[in-house]
């Protein structure tokens, strides 16, 4: 089978539609894998070994993204979100089998659709997305190997150490202390500072704060608030050697976004805050990883200090055991 799988949204959207490539991948390895992702997500597919071959979801010029879809015949496809422009664009292109989530007016676009009601939140977001393989995969088994991603980070983190001169004895615990994205729930700034502050404070433990492009305002806030050894790392290349560096730290804390969820892909230690409602909850946003390696609180705009000295403590449980 010629297969289009399409998530043309953000970072951790597409990280959770992942288990659906691997799963089919895995399983029916003569199946050609194609992902139609968004600009941000482009280069990063390219580097996932069980997706075959990448599409850019031009959304400034889908007449393109169409004649490619067209090129490339497709026997079906599956859509892990949906919109009036995905709808259109795969009605066009003549897929013949067009499988999609029953939401939205969009749904009119695509002939083989799936009742999931998201919104109750039954399940997780990579759970509803895997269910959707059952439509074209009748037999398929909706498991799939951890990690997610196989990743060899040997060279970044030697380099990361030898950078910031971290003894190769030292747990690395990273802080990403995002503050846009989709989460509800996050620590505030001041909350952050303390978490670290008693991480640094454990034997062989060394703190990092993570920033991506658009947290430099943040970062230098930081900068100038902590007063103890820290390091504060601007990842500015490539997503997947920011995963490969994730996945030989220690424990990666954040609230839910893109980050959270390609910790989650590496398979390693996560403490992850998320709104207080079913909609924002880990009970939908969980990520890909074990759930041994979830350590998930949901918080309220307002949460107490008895919520954040549950999260200290696990904290130090972890680092300590």
């Amino acid at each position: 089978m010629n297969l289009l799988i399409s998530r043309h949204d953000k970072i951790g959207d597409f990280v959770v539609t992942l288990p659906l490539f691997k799963a089919i991948k895995t399983q029916y390895p003569q199946t050609k894998i194609t992902a139609l992702v968004s600009k941000i997500n482009f280069d990063f597919a390219k580097n996932i070994e069980f997706i075959d071959d990448v599409i850019l979801f031009d959304k400034n010029d889908l007449k393109t993204t169409l004649n490619i879809i067209k090129q490339k015949n497709f026997d079906a496809s599956i859509s892990g979100y949906i919109d009036t422009k995905l709808g259109k664009l795969l009605f066009k292109s003549k897929i013949k089998k067009r499988v999609a989530p029953a939401t939205k007016i969009a749904q009119l676009f695509f002939n083989k659709r799936v009742k999931q009601r998201r919104s109750k939140v039954k399940k997780t977001e990579w759970e509803y997305n895997l269910d959707l393989a059952k439509k074209l995969f009748k037999d398929i088994n909706l498991e799939f190997e951890r990690p997610l991603l196989n990743l060899d980070g040997t060279e970044q983190i030697k380099e990361f150490r030898s950078c910031y001169n971290i003894n190769e004895s030292k747990k690395i615990v990273a802080f990403h202390p995002g503050f846009g994205g989709s989460s509800d729930g996050n620590l505030s700034f001041e909350d952050y500072i303390h978490l670290a502050k008693k991480a640094s404070t454990i034997k062989n433990v060394q703190v990092v704060f993570t920033f991506g492009p658009d947290d430099l305002k943040v970062k230098d806030k930081f900068i100038s608030k902590v007063d103890f050894e820290a390091v504060f790392y601007e990842s500015t290349g490539a997503i997947i050697d920011f995963c490969k560096l994730l996945s030989q730290f220690e424990l990666f804390i954040s609230t839910s976004t893109g980050p959270m969820h390609l910790a989650g892909c590496t398979n390693i230690k996560t403490i992850s805050f998320f709104g207080n409602n079913l909609f924002a909850s880990s009970k939908r946003w969980a990520t890909v990883s074990e759930s041994k390696n979830q350590n998930n609180f949901m918080l309220d705009l307002d949460y107490s200090k008895d919520q954040y000295l549950k999260i200290e403590k696990r904290l130090e449980e972890i680092l300590n055991a």
